[in-house]
């Protein structure tokens, strides 16, 4: 099922479901079912149940009739992790510094701000006397139930589902900030675009692939990274110019092993966290110093697509 919160032509705000260019709207379908998409997902198990109960419901809007906002505009925490070690490289060589051995040993992340989140269309404003606005194209998950010291096996079962993430970076900022041992702070804390939708992860299950070394250009040295991956098809485009093409199977860490980390040592897990899985190798333009394409600027339209959840587009201004 794919999810959406909407806004319709009265500006009434919704959550409802796809249906080819259609949507449902979950209140008119039913007055048991929520408004908000961080309530739905709280008590999903239930709420599926009942939309599975009402059989099949006439949509109630066209696309064209609706504005699709963020699917989930209110996540309770945002993490965004370095999942791929080929955007890790190529960043770093950008940087002018190389990978940190403690990359290889454990999925490293930070919290990002979670009250900074846009959706499908939304205009994203260029941080002021920043020259280096950059772009990253990453797989974002939501978190369905709460749990703590979760083990990667279990992992999969705490997953709702998946949506485009474009982790906005300042670079100019952030390459100052992390001359600091700190992550980064203020290059990042602008913007974090969702969208179009939130996949439910029973869908993904047609992507899934076994492990194969194939996937990856450089000889492996993450521990224990052994696992399936999705097969997914993700692109990012700038003003109808394609930019990066690749594959989320050539991810390192997968979310699984992220929600192990971040669950240890009692902390917990809540529905509605989102987690970034990082940024796919060549998906943002620092990792060939901006030579692909400038930096961008007002105007510009940017547009990131991963296959089986849709396109997320947004304009700089």
């Amino acid at each position: 099922m794919k999810l959406v919160t909407f806004k319709n032509k009265n500006g009434e705000t919704s959550i409802g479901w796809l249906v080819g260019e259609a949507v449902v709207d979950m209140q008119k379908a039913s007055s048991e079912l929520p408004g908000d998409m961080l309530t739905f997902i709280d008590h999903h198990e239930k709420y599926f149940e009942l939309i599975k109960s009402l059989g099949d419901v006439e949509p109630h809007y066209l696309l064209a009739e609706i504005t699709l906002l963020a699917p989930l505009p209110n996540p309770r925490s945002f993490r965004d992790y370095i999942g791929f070690e080929m955007h890790m490289l190529n960043a770093s060589r950008s940087f002018g510094h190389t990978i940190s051995e403690v990359w290889y040993e454990m999925p490293i992340y930070y919290f990002t701000n979670h009250q900074a989140v846009y959706g499908p269309n939304d205009k994203i404003k260029r941080p002021e006397k920043e020259r280096k606005l950059d772009i990253e194209l990453e797989l974002g998950m939501v978190i369905g139930k709460k749990g703590s010291d979760i083990k990667k096996e279990d992992a999969e079962s705490y997953i709702f589902g998946y949506t485009v993430f474009n982790d906005w970076t300042a670079r100019e900022i952030q390459k100052k900030e992390m001359m600091l041992p700190l992550g980064p702070c203020k290059g990042k804390d602008f913007a974090n675009a969702i969208g179009p939708c939130i996949v439910t992860a029973d869908e993904f299950e047609q992507y899934r692939v076994p492990f194969s070394e194939e996937f990856f250009e450089e000889p492996l040295r993450v521990p224990e990274i052994k696992g399936d991956r999705f097969d997914l098809k993700m692109t990012s485009r700038i003003n109808g110019e394609t930019v990066c093409e690749g594959n989320y199977k050539t991810v390192h860490y997968t979310f699984s092993q992220m929600i192990e980390r971040a669950s240890e040592n009692g902390v917990n897990l809540m529905p509605g966290d989102v987690f970034g899985s990082g940024t796919l190798g060549w998906g943002s333009l620092i990792e060939n110093n901006f030579k692909i394409h400038r930096p961008l600027e007002p105007g510009d339209v940017v547009e990131l697509e991963i296959e089986g959840i849709g396109l997320l587009r947004n304009e700089v201004v």
